[in-house]
């Protein structure tokens, strides 16, 4: 990509300017991994060095303010700080660099590669903090982004530039269905971050779920668990930050944050620690106010658009538990995945009665809408009397729409159990999906038509 001369030169400026308006303070108080500096007038977001008496140096941000001290959180270990060590400011508000040699690279939360490979070339340099788009600048969602996911592209489309959220307990099939996305999606390029995951199991997502292919098409953003608190917000961020320098370059991209929850808990601790008061479930204010400042960056803008994939880890399979609401309630929609999906072998675990897609009508035609209505109402029939065909209790000929929730269940389970390496074109979803339809049709009309008085008894 070629770089107009008067970029370099604003970047340039911008460096002389920081490095010019350096400010330093002293530390004052630790608090775990928490610092107070005094003298030190900076603002929320700047980055800062500490520098140790044994001649060592640890990055922190700026988190706050208290008095005329500055509280920092660190990005690595506070070991070896002292009282009266020097703190220097290194920028005003972070910037990170951004640019086309980071598609197919693995890195970290400060754009440090992870590997193996040259650190890539970048000459631009994008917010870390930028403001959302304007509400009445976007554009409104009018086009389907197939995922390769026969079960979520025929009953909860996705659009270009929506936010959707993966709500799960552990262990459920996140991991790989969010591989099947990267992998089979029609967008032009992902955007991955995954925040506080185990490091055993980063290599294991590039190597199998990605694979090479996907990696090929995405940039991988990392924090693993052992990672400071501010680190792991950093991720998230500059992930986000990543996909708006592409976004900008005319590109759809697909967003995908694995989880939103380590996040907030990440927050939770950098939040307590600065001295917020807890709310819900110990989550201080702090991490109310970051949710929508990340979550609406995603969407379309004249230029392009970011689609948003947020996991979010429920505690104990509760959708309803206070951090997962907030989520859902700044989305356009959400996905649960069912743990007892799950454990009978049906996957993607994806339990369409309590999922939906907010922008789905938008993007998909009056006929698929129909047939989507009715598979919707098979399975909701289905749900009423699943324990009753369990037990041996349900009597055929009762009731025609159980007779169809009964005779079609089948059916409706192959088309929704996809294989992990396998992707569905969207053009080919669409109509398995009226075919399916038209199936549970048929047989609601031949079950009304045999119907005949209901035996005594009979449920």
């Amino acid at each position: 990509m070629t770089v107009a001369p008067d970029l370099f030169e604003l970047v340039g400026a911008e460096v002389r300017g920081l490095i010019a308006e350096r400010i330093r303070g002293r530390v004052s108080a630790v608090r775990g991994l928490t610092i107070e500096a005094a003298g030190l007038p900076v603002p929320i977001g700047a980055r800062c060095v500490i520098r140790t008496r044994r001649d060592g140096e640890v990055e922190a941000e700026v988190v706050g303010l208290r008095e005329k001290h500055a509280l920092l959180s660190v990005f690595g270990e506070a070991t070896g700080v002292a009282p009266d060590d020097e703190v220097e400011c290194l920028s005003g508000p972070p910037r990170v660099p951004v640019g086309y040699d980071l598609v197919g690279r693995v890195i970290d939360a400060q754009g440090r590669p992870l590997d193996g490979r040259p650190a890539p070339r970048l000459n631009v340099r994008y917010p870390l903090y930028a403001e959302a788009p304007r509400a009445l600048r976007r554009p409104p969602i009018d086009a389907a982004l197939p995922l390769g996911i026969r079960s979520i592209d025929s009953l909860l489309t996705a659009g270009k530039g929506q936010r959707l959220g993966i709500f799960a307990g552990t262990g459920v099939g996140k991991s790989v269905l969010m591989g099947m996305m990267c992998q089979h999606t029609h967008a032009d390029l992902n955007v991955i971050t995954l925040v506080g995951e185990r490091g055993r199991e980063v290599g294991g997502f590039v190597r199998e779920q990605l694979g090479e292919a996907g990696l090929a098409r995405s940039v991988v953003v990392v924090c693993t668990s052992d990672e400071a608190p501010a680190l792991r917000v950093r991720a998230c961020l500059h992930a986000t930050a990543i996909a708006e320098y592409f976004r900008d370059q005319g590109l759809d991209v697909l967003l995908m944050v694995d989880s939103l929850t380590r996040m907030a808990m990440a927050q939770r601790q950098i939040g307590l620690a600065a001295g917020e008061p807890p709310t819900a479930k110990g989550y201080p204010p702090s991490v109310f106010a970051l949710l929508p400042r990340v979550l609406e960056r995603a969407g379309r803008t004249p230029e392009g658009s970011i689609t948003g994939i947020y996991t979010v880890l429920v505690e104990g399979d509760d959708i309803d538990e206070p951090l997962a609401d907030a989520v859902r309630g700044i989305l356009d929609g959400h996905i649960w995945l069912s743990r007892a999906m799950a454990n009978r072998g049906h996957y993607p675990a994806v339990d369409v009665l309590n999922s939906i897609s907010r922008v789905a009508p938008e993007v998909t035609s009056q006929e698929q809408q129909a047939a989507v209505a009715q598979v919707r109402r098979t399975l909701a029939t289905w749900h009423e009397i699943e324990d009753l065909v369990s037990i041996g209790a349900y009597v055929p000929g009762a009731n025609a729409d159980y007779d169809v929730a009964v005779q079609t269940r089948e059916a409706i389970n192959a088309f929704l159990v996809q294989p992990a390496d396998t992707g569905t074109a969207f053009d080919a979803t669409v109509p398995a999906l009226q075919q399916l339809a038209e199936l549970i049709e048929k047989t609601r009309a031949n079950a009304a038509r045999q119907r005949g008085p209901a035996p005594t008894g009979s449920v």
